[in-house]
């Protein structure tokens, strides 16, 4: 199975990327996963299922051990059949 995972890490500072958002970068760009976008206002990466839930979980904890007060994350499976769009038109 295959997943997308999309997170935002708070509070933002958008003089200065933060300790916490430096750390998920760090997280998601270290997991073996594809399709790694980070940015500014809110991140994403995909791949097999046991990758992505083991970089969510470091995510979430290295991101409150770095200062995040709030984490928001969205987990989606991407189906194979439709070329792992998720139902989400052109990539």
């Amino acid at each position: 199975m295959r997943l997308r995972v999309e997170f935002t890490t708070e509070p933002f500072d958008l003089d200065e990327a933060p300790a916490h958002a430096v750390v998920a970068r760090e997280v998601v760009e270290a997991a073996e996963l594809d399709a790694v976008d980070v940015g500014p206002f809110g991140n994403t990466a995909e791949g097999g299922a046991d990758q992505v839930l083991g970089a969510v979980d470091a995510l979430l904890r290295r991101t409150l051990e770095a200062g995040a007060t709030r984490i928001s994350l969205q987990v989606n499976v991407v189906d194979a059949a439709d070329g792992g769009r998720g139902g989400e038109g052109e990539r």
